[in-house]
């Protein structure tokens, strides 16, 4: 398994990120005994504690500069595929999140489960932090997101995929945003089976402000404003 994680300037949130991370590394090589996982971090252009941070726990480390999520999360699979010694891609896992968001104990577990299964690409959720957000976007994300009913987004904070998958269809992108849905919408087409599971969601900050103009923190904004007018009403 390669577990690939992105970062820049997450430093206060990266430590619980790979904390999460080694629990979910562990479990799965309770759950499937000789497994080798390795987990890069992929510092892009960070000015902050986050080196430090990512120094101490068990990872790879890749530095950068190319202020991209898509170049990031190329660069940090090609780097997990090496240090695995170029595994037969078949015979490979790839998973990745982001360095603000904490994966639950049984997240590469999972993944493995249903790729046991048939699953070429795994789409899971994520959820905001509710400790980042009024009581009233706490209840209105809980009732638009029933359990059970995955809507079927694409966050590269919860993805996981086969790396002859991967390959084939085009890596990431050395797009700043959206390179989890080009990579996914390429899969597809090239006729990938892709399962959706909200069993193992991935919590994600509640931020307004993230590092993309069009990402999961801009969508949080939105609704948080949305409920705000609907409140004031």
């Amino acid at each position: 398994m390669a577990v690939v994680v992105p970062v820049h300037d997450e430093a206060a949130l990266l430590g619980e990120c790979l904390t999460a991370i080694a629990r979910a590394v562990e479990e799965a090589r309770r759950t499937r005994p000789g497994i080798r996982v390795v987990t890069v971090v992929v510092l892009d252009a960070c000015t902050d504690a986050s080196e430090e941070i990512a120094l101490s726990s068990p990872v790879e480390i890749v530095r950068i500069a190319a202020r991209n999520v898509g170049t990031a999360r190329r660069v940090g699979v090609s780097a997990a595929l090496e240090a695995l010694g170029d595994p037969a891609p078949g015979e490979t896992w790839v998973s990745t999140t982001d360095g603000d968001s904490a994966v639950p104990s049984s997240w590469l577990s999972h993944q493995l489960e249903l790729a046991a299964d048939g699953a070429d690409v795994v789409l899971g959720t994520v959820r905001p932090d509710f400790a980042d957000l009024t009581p009233e976007h706490a209840a209105h994300w809980t009732a638009t997101h029933p359990r059970g009913l995955p809507a079927g987004n694409v966050h590269g904070a919860n993805l996981g995929l086969r790396a002859d998958v991967y390959l084939a269809a085009g890596q990431f992108a050395d797009l700043d945003e959206h390179e989890d849905v080009a990579l996914v919408r390429a899969a597809r087409a090239a006729g990938a089976r892709v399962e959706v599971t909200d069993e193992n969601e991935v919590v994600t900050s509640g931020r307004f402000i993230g590092k993309t103009p069009g990402g999961y923190a801009a969508f949080v904004r939105r609704t948080h404003e949305r409920i705000a007018r609907r409140c004031s009403v």
